[in-house]
């Protein structure tokens, strides 16, 4: 069953998901109402064409940052002064770059104009960071998520030069107290990196404590 919302600042048990992790429709992005969410493991994820949707799916793809795989040849890369990370120097841009990347078997985008406004004023309330991965004084990379106490939900990172990415998560991993990274979507350069699934019962109790 596919829950309704309103004005009202709540939502429905994350357990009644349908099987894909559609849990409700509607309601609004206030800051209010997305930290909510985060706070229960729901985020946000539609398009122009549809109202808002909200999801808690059954398995959430996460990094440990102690379980974090750094390559050699990445290793490399970062111990050669290529890069340049920045936190929260340029959010609005960061989350621009995410919106407009070209996604492989993905039209358009999710990161709409609405969110995007969303998100920037989480930024400026202390709760949405940005890290910037920087190149000869150029923006080639980066990522954008909300912090939830001890928990990072990444919403989207971009690259426009190899490896810019990755060295966002890397720093966002080895220079910050979370204990868990929570990357949404499977990939199988996150998945090479460290990044595993768990059930939603595992993922809310880590939010909890």
């Amino acid at each position: 069953m596919i829950f309704g919302l309103d004005e009202r600042l709540i939502f429905p048990d994350p357990s009644l998901a349908d099987d894909d992790g559609l849990l409700a429709v509607g309601g609004d992005l206030s800051a209010d109402r997305l930290l909510l969410a985060y706070q229960n493991g729901i985020f946000p994820w539609y398009s122009n064409d549809t109202p808002i949707l909200w999801y808690s799916p059954h398995e959430r793809f996460v990094l440990y940052p102690h379980e974090l795989k750094i390559s050699k040849s990445m290793r490399q890369v970062l111990n050669s002064g290529k890069f340049k990370v920045t936190v929260n120097k340029a959010f609005a841009d960061v989350i621009k770059a995410c919106a407009t990347a070209p996604r492989a078997d993905q039209d358009g985008t999710w990161i709409t104009t609405e969110m995007q406004e969303a998100y920037i004023n989480l930024n400026r309330l202390g709760h949405a960071y940005s890290y910037e991965v920087w190149e000869n004084e150029t923006l080639v990379g980066g990522l954008y998520g909300v912090a939830v106490g001890h928990v990072f939900c990444g919403e989207s990172m971009f690259s426009k030069v190899s490896n810019a990415s990755k060295t966002a998560l890397i720093y966002l991993c080895l220079n910050n107290p979370y204990t868990l990274i929570d990357c949404q979507v499977p990939t199988g350069h996150l998945t090479s990196m460290g990044a595993r699934l768990i059930n939603r019962d595992e993922y809310l109790e880590i939010l909890k404590s």
